[in-house]
């Protein structure tokens, strides 16, 4: 099983407009049949502006064809639709859970 986290820097103000739309994601996994992401916000001020969406999967090959099944469907590709204007950077975690 993995642990897949993809770990978003949004521009000022923008935290809850990213979260919106990574409900939106997590409403296509469900409707695939798959886990959605839990998604969370920062609290700690380290990294201002912070979400953070997380999702097991029994395999990486699974994870990659979730993607991209979600990426051919036309609405969520209108409601991500200016994403990038949200954030300033991120990146995906990936582990495997060991127990």
């Amino acid at each position: 099983m993995y642990l897949v986290r993809e770990v978003l820097s949004c521009q000022p103000g923008k935290v809850r407009s990213m979260v919106e739309k990574f409900k939106s994601i997590s409403g296509a996994m469900q409707e695939l049949g798959h886990k959605p992401f839990r998604i969370m916000t920062d609290v700690t001020g380290e990294a201002f502006w912070t979400v953070v969406a997380e999702t097991e999967v029994p395999s990486l090959d699974e994870f990659f064809g979730v993607q991209e099944k979600l990426m051919t469907n036309e609405s969520l590709r209108r409601a991500m639709s200016g994403y990038h204007d949200l954030v300033k950077g991120g990146r995906r975690e990936i582990f495997r859970i060991e127990g």
